[in-house]
């Protein structure tokens, strides 16, 4: 039985629907997806299209907005949304490591994740559409990851889209995990060199923290272990519109005077454990690297490989020299399953994934090149988390998609530029714009 309730000029109903593990055998286990409906007060008994929304990860679940901000305004005066939280995250069946020793080993848990990419993620939307909708096609709006997830879903089931609107979200169609993070280390390098061009005092800030930790044993309050290299991972907030705005005050008092001497202040310590913790969404550090894979070869924590071929990110020699210290983001690294007391007991469970060799693609590019659904990309000039060189590669790729190129937003502009972001996009597909 569905509930519905309300918020400022908003009727939602919360809504579960149940589909197979695997959707090649769909009569064998389920598990469950909750999404939430949402409508405008003032239409909440109109006909109107659907437009289900698919949150950025892997790993999160949908935005608990309240009200009509952001994109959502915007959406809800020609739609009801459709706020999905895709499988294992949110308010769906959950995977992480208080349920995932319920399956068994971690070999039984590895071979359940592989089920949590983004070719499952559309085919739950294809089980829940006619349920939803009554069999019409929807539109669809893919933040990030679930962009990845809409090329997924124009390579699958095209049938089920009436329109795809992506925001920082185009994969590479073919790139191995290597070739995404040698992208990407460059790209992360000049976000931290914009970081202290605009607030240098930082330089020295970061060198005395990290400092500090190759020195002492630091455990956050969580019982995360606070190590120069998880230090050098709060940069994934640089990818974000106020990230370095953020990253900054995080820097600017992070040691107190103590009778023991300088230590990282309770303060500092709060802060850091929030934002390094993957307590709320540990399937971003599991199938993080498995997103990228379609092929025989295993991705073998492709991260920490890579970064290797960039020594200027080896703290080490940072400091033992005169360069800044450079941060990192928007990866995942083995030393991550030691640190963080939620992905401790599965460390071997991300071993056996990061060795696995039968991935199945996830795009199909004869089926984008004939394309006919309306489709529009916001692609961000210089996105810290998706290339922008491969985002525009396989924008040429898809027949008909139009995309928008700006440097006015960061990563998350589909959340700061909100009813904006969404209006262009709109435009593009309709071609009106």
């Amino acid at each position: 039985m569905s509930l519905s309730y309300r918020q400022p000029g908003v009727v939602l109903t919360d809504r579960r629907f149940t589909v197979p593990l695997d959707h090649a055998n769909p009569s064998g286990e389920t598990i469950e997806l909750y999404a939430r409906e949402a409508v405008a007060s003032d239409k909440a008994h109109q006909d109107l299209p659907w437009l289900v929304y698919l949150q950025g990860g892997p790993g999160f679940g949908a935005n608990r907005f309240i009200g009509r901000p952001a994109w959502l305004g915007r959406a809800l005066k020609e739609y009801r949304v459709l706020l999905l939280d895709q499988r294992g995250t949110g308010a769906s069946t959950p995977a992480n490591r208080q349920t995932l020793p319920l399956r068994g080993g971690p070999a039984e848990q590895a071979d359940y994740l592989t089920h949590f990419r983004a070719d499952s993620i559309v085919r739950d939307c294809e089980t829940i559409r006619p349920q939803v909708t009554g069999g019409a096609p929807w539109a669809v709006l893919g933040q990030s990851f679930g962009g990845f997830c809409t090329v997924a879903y124009l390579s699958l089931a095209p049938e089920g889209l009436s329109t795809a609107l992506i925001t920082g979200g185009l994969p590479s169609l073919d790139a191995h995990a290597d070739d995404v993070y040698r992208a990407a280390y460059p790209r992360i390098q000049r976000k931290v060199a914009a970081h202290y061009a605009r607030y240098p005092q930082d330089v020295e800030r970061a060198r005395r923290i990290a400092d500090h930790l190759l020195t002492h044993d630091v455990v956050l309050p969580n019982g995360y272990r606070l190590t120069t290299e998880a230090f050098q991972s709060l940069g994934i907030v640089l990818g974000g519109g106020e990230g370095s705005h953020r990253l900054h005050f995080l820097l600017e008092d992070a040691f107190v005077r103590t009778p023991g001497g300088h230590e990282l202040s309770d303060a500092f310590q709060e802060q850091a454990q929030s934002l390094l913790s993957y307590a709320g969404h540990p399937l971003y550090a599991l199938v993080h690297e498995a997103i990228y894979g379609q092929d025989a070869r295993p991705t073998n924590w492709s991260a920490e490989r890579v970064r290797a071929e960039f020594p200027r990110f080896d703290a080490a020699k940072a400091l033992a020299g005169d360069e800044p210290l450079m941060f990192t983001g928007e990866s995942i690294h083995p030393w991550m399953f030691d640190c963080d007391p939620a992905l401790r007991p599965l460390r071997e469970t991300a071993e056996l994934l990061a060795a696995r060799t039968d991935w199945t693609p996830l795009y199909d590019p004869a089926r984008l090149a004939a394309n006919e659904v309306p489709a529009a990309a916001a692609v961000y000039h210089d996105d810290m988390y998706v290339d922008t060189g491969h985002a525009l590669s396989t924008a040429r790729t898809i027949r008909g998609l139009r995309t928008w190129v700006t440097d006015e937003f960061e990563h998350d502009g589909v959340r700061a530029g909100g009813p904006r972001v969404l209006d262009r996009l709109l435009a593009l597909a309709r071609d009106e714009a």
